[in-house]
C-alpha cells in the first residue's frame, strides 16, 4: 500500500510533541459565532464534506486524512472523542481543534472541528481577496507611422531586403498580445498600437494611465523595440529598466497638497519598489531569452537607462531590445515568422513568470494613488 507523505509527516510531527513554534505557525482556529461546544455533536463523512465541499483523501493505515477545498489542504489524525489536536492548515499551520474519530468503523467529525475549520478558509479566502494581483498588462510596439525607428537594408537568404524595427515590433507584440490574452481571459491586455500607426511616447504611457484599477490591482509596461549600430557585428538582445539614479512622481500631484513632505518620502519609497518590480521582470525575460535563444543571439545583459517611454510609467515596466537590425543574424530572426513567434514567447514567458510570481507574494508593492 503506498503511504501517503503529508499524513507520514503529520504523524511524525505529532509523535515528537513538537514545540511546532519552531518551524511552523501555530495558530488557534478562528472563531466561528455557531461553532459548537458539545463534543457530543458530530458529522458523518458526507455532512462534512458537504459543509465543507471538499473531498477527502483518506489513509487507513495512518488512519490520518487530507481535506481538499478552494485549494486549501487540512491534515489530519484520527484520536479519541472529545480530544483535541493539531491538525496541518496548508502545509503550514498548525491549528488545536477537536479531533476527528472513528466509531463503529465510521469517520466521525465534530461540530466544533468543521465550523472551526470553516472560519479559517473564510479568513483565507478573505486575505487571498486582498492580495495584490496584475489587472492589465500594457504592451508597447516601438515607433510606428511616421517613425520607423532603427532600419537597414540587409541580404538576407539571397535578396536586399529594408528591415524596419517599427514593422517587428508590432508583428512581435501582436504574436505576444494574442498569447498573454489566452492566458489570461480576465485580465485586460492592451496594445498601444494594432497598425502602422504613431502614438507619441506620452500617448503610450497615458494609455496605461488611464486603465482603471481596483484597489489592490496593478498594471505592468512592456515596450518592444529592435536595436542597430554602426558596427555590423553588433548582436544580441538586452532587458533595461529605469536607472536608479533617475527620480519620478509616481503619485499624482493632485494628491500631494497639504502634504508635500510625507508625499516625497512615499513616492521615494514606491520609486524604489517599483523600480526592484521592474529589475524582476527584466531577469524573468532575460533568463526566458536565454534559455530560448541559448548560443544562437548573444546576451547583452540588463541594462538602466532612463528611457522615455520607461520613466514616464507610474508602474513596473521595462523595455526589450530584441535584436540588431543592422546584423544579418539578428534581422533574419526578426524578421522570419517563426523568429517573431520565438521572441514573443520568449517575452511571454518572462511576463508569465514575474506575474505568477508577483501574485503568489501577494504583490511586492503598492500601487500608486494614481
Amino acid at each position: 500500500m503506498k503511504k501517503n507523505y503529508t499524513a507520514a509527516v503529520l504523524t511524525f510531527l505529532l509523535s515528537l510533541n513538537i514545540n511546532a513554534q519552531t518551524a511552523l505557525s501555530v495558530q488557534p482556529a478562528a472563531p466561528s459565532s455557531n461553532a459548537a461546544t458539545d463534543t457530543s455533536k458530530a458529522l458523518t463523512l458526507n455532512e462534512t464534506m458537504d459543509m465543507l465541499d471538499g473531498e477527502l483523501l483518506w489513509d487507513p493505515l495512518f488512519q490520518s486524512g487530507i481535506i481538499t477545498t478552494n485549494d486549501h489542504k487540512v491534515v489530519f489524525q484520527t484520536g479519541n472523542a472529545g480530544e483535541s489536536a493539531p491538525i496541518l492548515y496548508d502545509n503550514k499551520t498548525l491549528l488545536t481543534l477537536p479531533s476527528p474519530y472513528t466509531e463503529n468503523g465510521q469517520l466521525r467529525f465534530p461540530q466544533a472541528f468543521v465550523s472551526s475549520l470553516m472560519g479559517s478558509i473564510e479568513e483565507s479566502l478573505q486575505r487571498e481577496v486582498s492580495r495584490f494581483s496584475i489587472a492589465a498588462i500594457v504592451i508597447d510596439p516601438g515607433h510606428g507611422g511616421k517613425d520607423g525607428g532603427a532600419a537597414s537594408t540587409l541580404t538576407l537568404n539571397g535578396k536586399k531586403v529594408k528591415v524596419v524595427e517599427k514593422d517587428i515590433t508590432l508583428k512581435v507584440s501582436k504574436e505576444l498580445y494574442e498569447m498573454l490574452r489566452k492566458k489570461f481571459p480576465a485580465k485586460q491586455i492592451m496594445l498601444t498600437r494594432t497598425g502602422d500607426t504613431y502614438p507619441s511616447l506620452e500617448d503610450r504611457v497615458n494609455k496605461a494611465h488611464a486603465i482603471p484599477l481596483k484597489e489592490n490591482e496593478a498594471v505592468i509596461f512592456i515596450s518592444v523595440h529592435a536595436n542597430a549600430s554602426f558596427n555590423k557585428k553588433a548582436s544580441g538582445y538586452e532587458v533595461w529598466y529605469l536607472s536608479p539614479e533617475y527620480r519620478r512622481d509616481v503619485i499624482d500631484p493632485k494628491a500631494k497638497a497639504g502634504m508635500e513632505e510625507i508625499a516625497l518620502i512615499y513616492n521615494d519609497m514606491l520609486e524604489e519598489q517599483f523600480t526592484t518590480e521592474s529589475v524582476l521582470m527584466a531577469q524573468s525575460i532575460l533568463r526566458n531569452f536565454n534559455e530560448e535563444f541559448g548560443k544562437a543571439l548573444p546576451s547583452r545583459g540588463i541594462k538602466a537607462e532612463e528611457w522615455f517611454v520607461v520613466r514616464k510609467a507610474r508602474m513596473p515596466s521595462v523595455l526589450v531590445e530584441l535584436g540588431f537590425v543592422s546584423n544579418e543574424n539578428d534581422a533574419a530572426l526578426m524578421t522570419s515568422g517563426s523568429g517573431q513567434k520565438r521572441f514573443a514567447d520568449a517575452i511571454y514567458k518572462g511576463v508569465l513568470e514575474f506575474v505568477e510570481n508577483f501574485e503568489k507574494s501577494g504583490g511586492f508593492t503598492e500601487v500608486a494613488n494614481r
